[in-house]
């Protein structure tokens, strides 16, 4: 395959390709099933930056979104699973993108999370209780958007997040963890928000997060790994908030990312060649927005919403 056949993005194509995946009833939508709240918020994210939400229907997906809400708060991964943090945040990030956060009993909700905090400042993802930096960020994403923070005990948050930072800059998903793109990109992000990134040596993380990238433009997210097109988004929207964006090679990273396509029927892959699937082609999107490709509306690089929407949830004029 060759490059200069990739260069451009194919944006009808992977819009399309994202419509056909709520009509297939094949073996990969029902192995996807448990996480179809994740699924959603992929692809509507995805068509927002590309600009095409308006062709779904936002009434039928809010209707569906509250059927898979608990009675405790939480949100489920698809109607008659069982709730969890991750799918909250999805399940009120996608009503934010429809503009449609009133819908939702906030309050319900912010108990929900709130109730998840430990004594050590963590957070667990459900009731069984599996601790990870990914929960914290979820807790603190979510609740900021619902303009619920003073539910949970920030500084607490900020102390088990900072407990989790390694002798490199990074993060791990429990203290002693290894760094992991994903993890740091969790702990960044939520620290963002917090309003406590001195915490972070931006310096020491930063050059980590650039030696990810490998000789062919793609980004990997350990030491000796694939590159993989989902790191486009976990590396790079780390390194916008660092404000270290410029230590890597954004051309060889948009050549990679638009070398993931499918060029025929649309959709994104995690390397070249590869199938494409929903979760990748919304990591391309996403690297691409933040690496500010013509026609691809921005992305916050905290929030995982585009800016436009985060803009109406914080700044929008009260009548």
């Amino acid at each position: 395959m060759s490059v200069e056949k990739m260069t451009t993005f194919q944006l009808e194509k992977h819009v399309d390709y994202i419509k056909s995946l709520d009509k297939k009833a094949d073996f990969d939508s029902v192995v996807m099933e448990h996480l179809r709240m994740s699924g959603a918020y992929w692809g509507l994210t995805a068509m927002d930056m590309m600009h095409s939400l308006d062709d779904m229907d936002g009434d039928e997906i809010a209707a569906w979104i509250l059927k898979c809400q608990h009675d405790c708060g939480g949100f489920g991964g698809n109607l008659g699973h069982d709730p969890h943090i991750l799918y909250t945040l999805n399940a009120v990030q996608i009503l934010a993108l429809f503009d449609k956060l009133d819908v939702a009993d906030a309050d319900k909700i912010a108990n929900y999370i709130s109730g998840l905090q430990k004594d050590d400042g963590s957070f667990a993802g459900d009731e069984w209780g599996e601790i990870d930096t990914r929960f914290t960020y979820a807790a603190v994403n979510c609740l900021s958007i619902l303009k619920r923070m003073h539910t949970i005990n920030v500084q607490k948050a900020t102390d088990f997040l900072v407990r989790c930072r390694n002798f490199d800059g990074g993060f791990g998903c429990t203290p002693g963890g290894e760094s992991h793109a994903g993890q740091i990109f969790c702990c960044v992000a939520a620290l963002a928000i917090m309003g406590a990134l001195h915490h972070v040596d931006k310096d020491l993380l930063g050059w980590w997060l650039c030696e990810r990238q490998v000789k062919a433009g793609g980004l990997n997210g350990r030491p000796e790994k694939l590159p993989d097109v989902c790191y486009s988004w976990w590396v790079l929207s780390s390194l916008v908030i660092l404000d270290r964006a410029h230590w890597i090679n954004k051309e060889k990273l948009k050549d990679f990312i638009l070398n993931c396509q499918d060029q025929d029927r649309g959709g994104i892959s995690d390397a070249p060649d590869d199938a494409v699937d929903v979760f990748h082609t919304f990591f391309g999107v996403a690297g691409l927005s933040l690496l500010e490709y013509p026609g691809i509306k921005s992305i916050d690089p905290a929030y995982a919403l585009p800016v436009h929407v985060v803009d109406r949830i914080f700044f929008r004029q009260k009548c």
